[in-house]
């Protein structure tokens, strides 16, 4: 596991995220304490269980952001989810155990590529090998001990008709010859109708089920030799990697280092007596609890134990509170962190500081046209001025609402971008002002545009 204190991993999360620094605590904590685990003696290890985070907060303040950035820091599978899509088992709709399955896929998908980088060099050589045999049909044993007699020098024999064609191949100059390979039919197959008790999930399976049954259909096709080296090289990635191995590792991973960002619980959090409609929502979270508490989970890979997963989960809590959820489920996440509304000032530091500013972003898109954008300091507050002012009179969506606006200022320049040629822009309050300022008033106008 990623050896890094609940500092570093702070500061690394800081790079992306403004503010809410109790937020980015919890998880450093958490983490952390991931990698102190492994350090505990085996009999107790399994004992230790993840301390499972409710983020409480307003959209658009950087809930999935934490968790999808803590993910990446600490190379673990990680998947989004919202509790809505969910339903009771017995209805239609997602079973909440699909959760666990997909995170199973994104985890071999994850290993399966770092494994294919391992053999990525092997790979491209045993590609090329099988470009050439069908450039160059292979010669006999006889055939070679014949010519290797004729040759007077070892110069003579690198210069060989294959040797040349080898050196054309990675010189580019054959790119453009065509080759006929066996390649796999990504027609659409038989699509069967199936209807089943246990919800959409169970037919997505049987449909799979089915398919895996099926042949895969193959055709012969010509393609230029520039396609057919990359056909080849993942052929013979995936030959070469030990599939077993990859799922092997793929379960542990999803196991131990395994982070599942439950969005939306709010809205299955219910208040008092439930009748109809919130019957169901109950019912969803009664099916997430032996989830969260641990349980083995059956996926087309082997079974999957829920026990050291991590479960963050999320919501606005506007109208339910996090203790309408059922006391059970509450119980299994003890830690709960409440986010801030973005201010003004957060607007400024979103668009400046972050490795991934928006200001950068739209910066380096200009720059492919040659145009240079520079962002005055005035201009930069008058932008987090707009943002704040639309999010207070219109639905506060936090820092997304400065992607809509940025689009509405920038809008003119990247429309007549390739038209303008070599120039610079300045983006100042009175650009902002021209641009924005109209619409931003206008309680109406802004609500369907800003």
């Amino acid at each position: 596991m990623k050896n890094f204190t609940p500092r570093e991993i702070v500061s690394e999360l800081d790079k992306y995220i403004i503010g809410q620094a109790e937020a980015k605590r919890a998880v450093a904590i958490a983490l952390r304490n991931r990698w102190r685990r492994y350090k505990v003696d085996p009999e107790l290890r399994d004992e230790i269980a993840p301390k499972n985070i409710i983020m409480i907060g307003p959209t658009g303040v950087g809930k999935t952001e934490i968790a999808r950035r803590l993910a990446k820091l600490a190379e673990a599978p990680f998947i989004k989810v919202e509790a809505t899509k969910y339903t009771e088992v017995g209805y239609v709709g997602k079973d909440v155990e699909s959760m666990i399955r997909d995170l199973t896929d994104i985890s071999v998908n994850m290993v399966k590529e770092e494994e294919k980088s391992k053999v990525v060099f092997k790979a491209g050589e045993q590609a090329e090998e099988r470009i050439l045999d069908l450039l160059l049909p292979p010669l006999s044993h006889s055939q070679q001990k014949e010519m290797v007699q004729n040759f007077e020098t070892e110069e003579d024999r690198a210069f060989s008709t294959r040797e040349k064609f080898r050196k054309m191949l990675r010189e580019g100059a054959l790119n453009d010859r065509l080759v006929e390979l066996e390649v796999q039919d990504k027609r659409a197959m038989p699509v069967f109708e199936v209807f089943s008790a246990g919800g959409m999930d169970s037919i997505d399976n049987i449909k799979e089920m089915f398919s895996n049954m099926m042949p895969r259909r193959k055709k012969r096709r010509k393609v230029k030799v520039q396609e057919a080296l990359k056909i080849l090289q993942q052929r013979e990635e995936n030959r070469l990697i030990d599939m077993d191995k990859v799922i092997e590792k793929a379960l542990y991973r999803v196991e131990n280092s395994g982070i599942v960002f439950l969005d939306e619980i709010d809205k299955i959090a219910t208040q008092g007596n439930s009748h109809g409609p919130d019957v169901s929502r109950q019912g969803v979270q009664r099916d997430i609890l032996p989830i969260v508490e641990g349980s083995n989970v059956n996926t087309k890979y082997g079974v999957v134990k829920t026990d050291h997963v991590l479960f963050i989960a999320a919501g606005a809590f506007h109208v339910a509170k996090p203790s309408d959820l059922i006391p059970e489920l509450q119980g299994r996440f003890p830690i709960r962190v409440e986010l801030q509304s973005l201010t003004r000032e957060d607007f400024i530091k979103i668009l400046t500081e972050p490795a991934n500013s928006l200001t950068r972003q739209y910066k380096a898109l200009l720059e492919t046209e040659e145009i240079v954008l520079k962002f005055t300091q005035d201009g930069i507050e008058s932008i987090s001025e707009v943002a704040t002012r639309v999010n207070e009179g219109t639905e506060n969506i936090g820092a997304r609402r400065l992607h809509t606006i940025m689009e509405k200022l920038l809008d003119e320049i990247s429309f007549n971008a390739p038209d303008l040629q070599k120039t610079e822009i300045i983006i100042d309050k009175a650009y902002v002002t021209q641009h924005l300022e109209k619409i931003a008033k206008d309680h109406d106008l802004s609500r369907y545009i800003l």
